[in-house]
């Protein structure tokens, strides 16, 4: 009985994971909670880097925010995430693309996929 529940929250997570491609701009949707009250947030990024493991599977958005950059990892099973938005698709070589972190304004523009 068990086994077939974890079976079928697999299937789940890794159609969620296969949705999400390294290099998109997202817009993660998450509950917050603030004393006795719950809200949404949103945090906007770029994907950086994706840990697949099954149940595990991670990925990691970093933005700029006031000059300084931020980096979350989120995990794709966890219940303080409503919703996840891809805003724009990029095109990149590399499965981690971590060396956007040195750079900054034009120089870390990714290509836009423009899917057909």
């Amino acid at each position: 009985m068990s086994s077939n529940i974890i079976k079928k929250e697999k299937d789940k997570i890794i159609k969620k994971i296969q949705d999400l491609r390294i290099g998109d701009s997202v817009e993660v949707n998450l509950w917050i909670v603030e004393g006795s009250k719950k809200r949404i947030q949103k945090f906007d990024g770029m994907i950086i880097a994706i840990h697949r493991n099954n149940i595990n599977s991670t990925f990691t958005v970093r933005k700029i925010s006031y000059g300084e950059g931020m980096e979350r990892i989120f995990f794709y099973n966890s219940p303080i995430i409503e919703s996840i938005i891809v805003i724009r698709s990029g095109v990149v070589r590399k499965s981690k693309i971590y060396y956007l972190r040195n750079l900054k304004g034009k120089a870390a523009r990714i290509k836009e996929r423009i899917n057909k």
